[in-house]
């Protein structure tokens, strides 16, 4: 199966024209992907490589207690989801996605590099646990601001990669013309399959090395690709469409905000003609098309009224705090609309972080030995999921999407709401399977008598779980890549960084809503005899189980609430110029997207 299975000839009309007798490569196509996705292969290799195995370095190497190091993980886990949002607006606003990318790489590599030296240091480390663990000696406060600052870099770097990568990929492809604007979402598809490559590779072959040759080579193999990617990435330049940056969209949304509140007062317009629309002003922030009028939210429309103070007739641009056209407001009405769907990905994120904290830490009690003389590492679980979600894609792009295409008229088979929907009813049962499995585990320990032993091998085998990893790995499959098309096609064409940073939003609060969820639960489920449903030290001696069943009843709820969601929700209308068409300038279609 090859990574790019289209046609010779679409590849050649792709990125060559004729003219006269000369061949003119056009910019963009399929060509540049090699030259993206090895970057987001880098940074994936390197975070992934990392934190499929941080609860194991911050307990072992750092000596943090459970709790505090699950915490530390998804703060980290949340904070680089959440400076996307910086690095989005900063590329939609001012440097364009290529060089936000570029200097958001080079912050990350600082960062890794940071990273690496503090695991081959010793005195950047405590010193190892003697026999006796009540020795053990906590990671000081220099040693773990090290640790802090350079996971914050890393952080940042993040803030450049991911919420421009995916869209500068997808800006490859012109929307205008009918033969590429169908690849979008079979990209989102072959990306996150490239992505999953990689985290494959990382929960593998990175974190046996951790485990077993040391964090020195097993930080600093990831660090040494991101250094070639960036270099990779850098020499692809002259191939890229580079789309630029059309100023703030936080500021535009702010100005239509403003005029309508300004003018709550007066009366609404009996047609939406008469509303104030400037195409040729528009074209600057949406070359792909213009949003046409909807009738939700109204209230808004108030900012595109025209009045006598507003002065249109002048040469010069309207007064954006007063007045603004309807393209813009329907800017504003779409950011909105995106609110209540994405706000539904938060709890979906809180159950599969559990898989680097919670379910890790499962797998480090149980026996995972594939042999007498080789075992898997724990971090290493994750390959479960990876590999479920790859072969899920794989199917769904191959045999799923043909199938229901037949059906449904769809070219992308089913819509992205329906590909979400199947990926939050899949994570429900990834966390009630995960909790009947703890019960399983803890009869075997108790059984055998290791209730109170935290650091015994459970005679049970690993492979127990890998229903719930692979359960999450399937899930992901439809809600994550469901998600990514979602916000790239329903947000305005001048705001998809900030749209991909509302995905990675979503990771970020995720993440932030798991610290949470744990240290309530760990909070008030504690007893006077010391027991706890997340004890510090002992799994055995907790009710994991109730937590993941916890989550599954919080999933249920948001299920409802996203169907309730989804129903309700409109499709973006826009107008678009077609490249390619039967007349000789185009036509322009209205249509939703």
């Amino acid at each position: 199966m090859g990574l790019w299975p289209f046609e010779a000839q679409e590849f050649k009309m792709a990125n060559m024209e004729k003219k006269g007798s000369h061949v003119k490569r056009q910019k963009g196509g399929l060509i540049t992907m090699p030259f993206i996705f090895s970057n987001e292969v880098c940074e994936k290799l390197a975070v992934v490589g990392f934190n499929a195995n941080m609860i194991s370095y911050l307990t072992t190497q750092l000596h943090m207690p459970l709790t505090k190091a699950a915490n530390t993980l998804t703060n980290f886990g949340g904070t680089a989801s959440l400076t996307p949002l910086i690095g989005a607006f900063i590329s939609d606003s001012y440097a364009g996605r290529f060089w936000t990318i570029t200097v958001g790489s080079i912050i990350y590599q600082i960062g890794m590099t940071s990273l690496t030296i503090s695991a081959i240091l010793p005195q950047l480390r405590p010193t190892p646990c003697k026999n006796d663990a009540a020795v053990c000696q906590e990671a000081n406060g220099g040693q773990l601001a090290i640790l802090y600052v350079s996971l914050l870099l890393t952080a940042l770097g993040a803030g450049g990669i991911r919420p421009c990568v995916v869209a500068f990929g997808a800006d490859q492809f012109d929307e205008t013309d009918p033969k590429q604007s169908t690849r979008t979402w079979k990209y989102f598809n072959w990306y996150y399959f490239v992505m999953g490559v990689s985290i494959l590779l990382a929960v593998t072959v990175i974190v046996y090395i951790q485990d077993n040759i040391g964090w020195g080579w097993g930080l600093g193999i990831p660090t040494v690709a991101m250094f070639l990617s960036i270099i990779a990435f850098i020499i692809g330049y002259p191939l890229y469409r580079n789309m630029d940056p059309s100023g703030s969209p936080f500021t535009r949304l702010l100005q239509v905000s403003v005029a309508a509140i300004r003018k709550r007062n007066l009366p609404m317009v009996s047609d939406p003609d008469l509303l104030y629309q400037n195409e040729e002003f528009d074209t600057s922030i949406s070359i792909g098309g213009i949003l046409i009028h909807t009738k939700h939210m109204k209230f808004l429309d108030k900012a595109a009224i025209v009045t006598e103070e507003d002065n249109i007739k002048s040469s010069e641009e309207p007064n954006l705090w007063r007045l603004n056209t309807v393209h813009r407001v329907e800017e504003l009405k779409s950011v909105i609309r995106m609110g209540p769907i994405w706000a539904a990905g938060i709890i979906l994120i809180t159950a599969y972080a559990q898989q680097g904290t919670f379910s890790l830490q499962q797998a480090k009690s149980m026996d995972r030995h594939l042999t007498k003389s080789f075992q898997i590492p724990a971090g290493s679980m994750s390959v479960f999921t990876m590999v479920s979600m790859l072969a899920t894609i794989a199917f769904y792009d191959r045999v799923f999407v043909p199938i229901a295409r037949k059906f449904t008229g769809l070219d992308r088979g089913i819509t992205f709401l329906h590909r979400m929907g199947i990926g939050f009813v899949i994570s429900v049962f990834a966390t009630l399977v995960a909790g009947f499995v703890e019960v399983k585990r803890k009869q075997a320990a108790s059984a055998h008598g290791l209730t109170n032993n935290a650091h015994a091998t459970i005679p049970i085998s690993v492979f127990w779980l890998v229903p719930q990893y692979s359960l999450h790995g399937i899930a992901e499959a439809f809600m994550s890549i469901g998600h990514l098309e979602f916000f790239y096609d329903q947000s305005p064409e001048s705001m998809r960084s900030t749209a991909m940073a509302l995905f990675w939003g979503a990771i970020s609060a995720g993440n932030y809503a798991s610290t949470l969820l744990v240290t309530l639960v760990h909070k008030f489920s504690a007893a006077p005899d010391g027991s706890n449903w997340l004890p510090d030290n002992n799994l055995n001696k907790g009710k994991l189980e109730y937590f993941y069943w916890l989550i599954t009843g919080l999933q249920l709820v948001n299920l409802i609430y996203y169907i309730v969601c989804a129903k309700m929700y409109t499709l973006k209308p826009i107008q678009i110029h077609h490249k390619g068409s039967d007349s000789e300038d185009g036509v322009e279609l209205t249509k939703k997207v």
